[in-house]
């Protein structure tokens, strides 16, 4: 067994996937096309910013063919889609150079990875967002209309097991999930690439900065997920004491449908003030 830095964390998932033939062999396998590339950018951001949002990318290459976007993402919250479509299309809307042209110069394709997330689809872990023309009324792919296949994969890493899921993929995702506890047994990976993965996050060959990175990461992960469980409480209270006060409301109606009672009654009763029992 190996013992490994978790691919969780952004410092690691970039120390990783920075190196050009790591990330080559990654989107090959994932996307079916072969980057011709000497670099990969970290943590890239387009100046001047692309609409109101500034976009940081964490992995970032292209070549004369094709920009690929590789983004790691350990907690969930409920805007991913939309933050990560908004990324997406960013990548696409700065490739074209001015408004004598809107054509595309390349395809745009960006690559999520989830590392605690299950997948919404039952077939796979996963799911993917195509840019193509279809027909409105049959649903039928047109095929020679839009030459790029931008696309925006999310990648569930733990759901790696479907058995429609294309061996190549299926082995990076265990490799990432594998590599959560820390220890990783290298005798089931026959990828040569993910070989490599391996000893570039081995634990010994991570820095000191690295590590203090990574605890920082730690730490604001449990500080969000104390904040949005302590707003999720808050929430029910609220919610439970509101339900409470409709209750109450109700049993008002009531007494007013019956008409047996004074407003001044019914406000005695139920604690309401007399101006919202009249507003009833």
């Amino acid at each position: 067994m190996k013992q490994v830095a978790p691919l969780r964390y952004d410092v690691i998932f970039k120390k990783a996937f920075s190196h050009p033939a790591i990330f080559t062999a990654i989107s090959k396998d994932f996307l079916g096309i072969q980057l011709e590339i000497d670099k990969v950018e970290n943590d890239k951001a387009f100046i001047p910013s692309i609409g109101s949002v500034a976009t940081k990318f964490d992995l970032f290459a292209e070549d004369k063919k094709n920009r690929v976007i590789v983004e790691v993402q350990h907690a969930h919250y409920s805007d991913s889609y939309e933050r990560f479509l908004y990324y997406q299309c960013s990548a696409m809307v700065e490739t074209i150079a001015s408004s004598n042209s809107y054509h595309f110069p390349m395809t745009v394709i960006t690559i999520v990875f989830f590392t605690g997330k299950n997948s919404p689809s039952p077939d796979s872990g996963i799911v993917v967002q195509k840019f193509e023309a279809e027909d409105f009324v049959t649903g039928r792919l047109l095929d020679n209309v839009y030459p790029h296949q931008h696309r925006l994969l999310f990648v569930f890493t733990n759901d790696s097991t479907h058995a429609k899921t294309p061996e190549p993929c299926r082995e990076w995702m265990q490799a990432i999930d594998d590599s959560l506890d820390e220890k990783v047994d290298e005798k089931e990976y026959t990828n040569p690439s993910i070989q490599e993965l391996f000893k570039v996050i081995e634990k010994e060959k991570i820095t000191p900065e690295e590590r203090a990175r990574m605890k920082d990461e730690y730490n604001q992960e449990n500080a969000e997920k104390r904040s949005f469980k302590k707003g999720k409480n808050e929430g029910k209270k609220e919610g439970k004491k509101e339900g409470k006060i409709e209750g109450i409301k109700e049993t008002a109606r009531n007494f007013k449908a019956l008409g047996t009672l004074t407003m001044e009654q019914i406000a005695s009763a139920t604690g309401l003030t007399l101006k919202v029992v009249k507003a009833l």
